[in-house]
């Protein structure tokens, strides 16, 4: 999170890290789905709305990093059931591979003495 961005806000890169690794460890969901999953693994610490979660997932599909088709809720609503690709793959792996690389940065530079 960004120092100027509001508790509870995510950018969009952190996002779609987020709804890649969602969709490859729980398989195709739908937009809600996949936002209820990232706010339970966030702990309460991110709300995702309609209008953070969609735009997300179209940007993913026009990368062709997920893919979408119609299918129907459990509870029978018509929705677009979201699937990682294998592009979708090998960005979440480069991404996940960026992030720790930067955390232990950040880390090594929050552990020095001053």
């Amino acid at each position: 999170m960004a120092p100027d961005s509001a508790p509870g806000e995510v950018q969009y890169g952190t996002l779609d890290l987020m709804v890649l690794k969602t969709l490859q460890v729980m398989g195709p969901l739908h937009g809600y789905g996949i936002a209820r999953r990232i706010e339970q693994i966030a702990e309460g610490s991110l709300a995702l709305n309609q209008g953070t979660i969609y735009p997300a997932l179209l940007r993913l599909e026009q990368k062709g990093w997920i893919t979408s088709k119609w299918g129907v809720t459990e509870t029978n609503r018509r929705a677009r059931f979201f699937s990682i690709t294998r592009a979708g793959r090998k960005q979440l792996t480069a991404e996940a591979e960026s992030w720790a690389r930067t955390v232990a940065i950040m880390n090594r530079l929050l552990e020095e003495e001053s």
